[in-house]
């Protein structure tokens, strides 16, 4: 471990020489690519100069420990440079992981109401109004797409995109049934009604990343509308773009402008194809790998909110919080913690047996 630490921090050194030539800083380009790149592995150069101290400071205790006059003081700062060396240890463990390259990516949330009809709408307003706040409480940029409004104020469905350093690797476990068990504003017995909402959580792709055939394409545009008549637009700005061997189809209505609905359009059907051929991928390895957190499957059932005992349980990890009121209001933090600290685990873990 420690050669591959040193190689690493030797790379670091590499590209921070490199950016101070004026052939590299004059080139915006190259200088971005080799700063982007050191950004990267950053966090393990820090983690491995923190190690390196920590030893050094192990090494110097060790040397008084056979002065009688510092012993006891030698022992103590020996015995905190050890755990400190453990701790690290892990941190490093962890920081090698191989990266999800998509982690530093956008993403485009996709939320459809389920079983339960209006009840199941309401709850995906819920939940699209859960992520816009964590997305606000993150200082992320978050755009309507396209949605589906209902009479009532729910959502039948949303398609937004949030942009931000991270947003995907916080948000990527999203995926997959959102239960929801509450008394409906409509019930008079008071009955509970269970209900379900699915979210699918995407990284947001270019069109670089995926080559599409222009022929495969329907496009065609049409007015904006919405219930209430919110999002209404007088001109043909909206546009819907159909993935003809797939049957994929993508609407985008939220710009005022055509060109950017296209943009858009173009950028959430080559994350949906680009989903499609992961989930295939995926369906071949599955017999062989079981995920802690989950996965990812759309028709998995992962999360459960019940307002009559004000608890979300998240059924991957086995984590209930007796605050639903916090976690509806975007505090998903202490959920998402828990998912990625999970996800570090089984990582560890498999990595442990190869």
């Amino acid at each position: 471990m420690v050669n591959k630490l040193k190689a690493i921090e030797e790379k670091y050194i590499e590209l921070e020489n490199a950016m101070q030539q004026p052939e590299v800083y004059s080139d915006p380009a190259v200088y971005a690519k080799y700063a982007k790149e050191q950004k990267e592995i950053a966090p393990v150069v820090e983690a491995f100069r923190q190690y390196q101290k920590y030893i050094s400071d192990m090494e110097g205790a060790k040397e008084l420990l056979s002065d009688p006059d510092f012993r006891e003081m030698a022992q103590e700062e020996f015995e905190e440079a050890k755990e400190n060396i453990a701790r690290m240890e892990e941190e490093i463990k962890i920081l090698l992981l191989p990266k999800d390259p998509n982690d530093s990516k956008n993403v485009i949330i996709e939320i459809r109401g389920g079983a339960g009809g209006e009840e199941a709408a309401l709850f995906a307003y819920n939940l699209y109004r859960m992520y816009s706040m964590y997305a606000d409480s993150k200082r992320w940029k978050c755009e309507i797409a396209n949605i589906n409004e209902t009479e009532l104020g729910g959502i039948k469905e949303v398609s937004f995109v949030i942009e931000g350093e991270g947003a995907y690797s916080r948000l990527k476990f999203e995926s997959g049934v959102h239960r929801v068990q509450r008394v409906p504003d409509t019930e008079t017995s008071g009955r509970i009604h269970t209900s379900t909402v699915t979210v699918a959580v995407l990284p947001e792709m270019e069109e670089v990343d995926f080559q599409i055939n222009p022929a495969d394409l329907q496009i065609d545009t049409f007015r904006s509308s919405g219930a209430g008549g919110q999002h209404v637009n007088k001109t043909e700005s909206a546009i819907r773009i159909t993935h003809l061997p797939t049957g994929t189809v993508v609407e985008c209505q939220d710009e005022r402008s055509q060109h950017k609905n296209r943009e858009r359009a173009m950028k959430i059907l080559v994350s949906r194809l680009l989903d499609a051929e992961r989930e295939k991928q995926n369906a071949a390895v599955a017999a062989e790998r079981k995920s802690q957190v989950g996965t990812g499957d759309r028709s998995e059932r992962i999360r459960t909110y019940n307002y009559p005992q004000g608890r979300v349980t998240d059924h991957r990890i086995g984590l209930t919080l007796y605050k639903i009121e916090q976690v509806l209001n975007g505090d998903i933090d202490e959920i998402v913690d828990a998912l990625v600290t999970a996800d570090q685990a089984e990582k560890l873990q498999a990595s442990a047996e190869l």
